[in-house]
C-alpha cells in the first residue's frame, strides 16, 4: 500500500471514524466541560492538537529509541504521562504568558489535560498498533483534529440551545448528554468511509 495513502487512510479513520471523544469514549471531561462557548472551545481544541501532536513525536521517539533497545517497554505508561505532563505545564505557561483571555477561559480544564485519558490513550495506541514514529504524528494529529471538531460542534449546539424551550428537567447536563449522543449516532456514518 502507498505511504500516503496510508497516512490518509489514518487521518480519516482517526479523526472521524474512530473519534476519540464519539466513539471511544476518552476526553470527556474537556469535551463537556469547555464546550459552552466555540472560541473557548477552539482554544481547547488547539491546545489537544498541539500536545497531543507532540506527545505521539517524542512518547514515539522515546519508545523507539530508549525503552525498546534497553528492554524497559513496561514503563512506557508512566514515561508517556511524564512527557504529557511536561508538555501540558508548557502550554500552560504559554497561554497564561501570551494568551491570558483564552488562558482564563480553559480555567481548570486546561491543567487537566495532563490525566486527559486521550492524549495517554494516543500515545498507547500508536505503540499497540505498531505505527512508526510518522504514522504515530499523524494519528496523534488526525486525533486531536478529531477532537476539535467534535467539541467545536457541540460547543456551536449549546451556544444555539441556550435559545431553546428546553424543559426544566432536562437543563444543563441531561441535554449536553443527550447532545453528545445524537451526535456520536451521527458520526457512525463516517463509517462507510472505511
Amino acid at each position: 500500500m502507498n505511504v500516503v495513502s496510508q497516512l490518509i487512510g489514518i487521518l480519516i479513520m482517526s479523526s472521524l471514524i474512530n473519534n476519540v471523544v464519539l466513539s471511544q469514549f476518552l476526553g470527556l471531561c474537556p469535551f463537556l466541560g469547555v464546550s459552552k462557548k466555540v472560541s473557548s472551545a477552539a482554544g481547547m481544541g488547539g491546545a489537544i492538537i498541539f500536545v497531543i501532536t507532540l506527545a505521539s513525536a517524542v512518547c514515539g521517539l522515546l519508545y523507539k529509541f530508549i525503552l525498546v533497545p534497553l528492554d524497559l517497554v513496561y514503563l512506557n505508561t508512566i514515561v508517556f504521562i511524564l512527557i504529557i505532563a511536561m508538555l501540558v505545564q508548557f502550554v500552560e505557561m504559554f497561554l497564561k504568558k501570551f494568551v491570558k483571555p483564552l488562558y482564563e477561559a480553559l480555567g481548570v480544564y486546561l491543567p487537566l489535560i495532563k490525566t486527559n485519558c486521550a492524549v495517554l490513550g494516543v500515545a498507547l495506541l500508536n505503540v499497540s498498533n505498531e505505527y512508526n514514529i510518522l504514522e504515530g504524528i499523524v494519528n496523534g494529529f488526525a486525533t486531536a483534529v478529531g477532537f476539535t471538531i467534535s467539541i467545536t460542534i457541540l460547543a456551536g449546539l449549546r451556544e444555539k440551545m441556550e435559545y431553546n424551550d428546553i424543559p426544566e428537567s432536562w437543563k444543563g447536563t441531561p441535554i449536553v448528554v443527550i447532545t453528545a449522543g445524537l451526535m456520536a449516532i451521527a458520526f457512525t456514518g463516517f463509517s462507510v468511509l472505511r
